[in-house]
């Protein structure tokens, strides 16, 4: 394994969640028109992928620290197979707005799990 590429995929992948987390504040008031319980979900999701960000750079560490090991690949197949799909849902949803932010999202997640692969292979 090259885990130099896992390791900056998931560098890049907590410092993504973090400013989801960090900056869920500061973007939920300039969405107007939208009642209280739209932004309450909205802040939730925002957390919600912030922590699933943080959560998949922390597995994919936990298990590269392991070694090369059929459970660690197995896991990062697993992290590369979240990834895309996360990939998939925000080409669908969010690239699909102006907010700079959520079209980078895709590129993201799909960049990370392209480093991913890369230090597997």
């Amino acid at each position: 394994m090259r885990e130099a590429w896992i390791y900056t995929a998931a560098t890049l992948l907590a410092l993504w969640g973090a400013a989801h987390i960090i900056n869920t504040p500061r973007v939920i008031p300039t969405l107007h028109p939208a009642t209280v319980d739209d932004r309450r979900v909205i802040t939730m999701e925002w957390i919600n992928e912030g922590l699933t960000l943080v959560f998949l750079a922390g597995i994919a560490i936990t298990v590269t620290l392991l070694g090369d090991t059929n459970v660690t690949r197995s896991v990062l197949w697993g992290v590369v197979a979240m990834l895309n799909v996360m990939s998939a849902v925000s080409l669908a949803t969010g690239f699909r707005v102006k907010f700079i932010a959520y079209r980078l999202c895709p590129v993201i997640f799909t960049g990370s799990s392209l480093l991913i692969v890369a230090g597997l292979l």
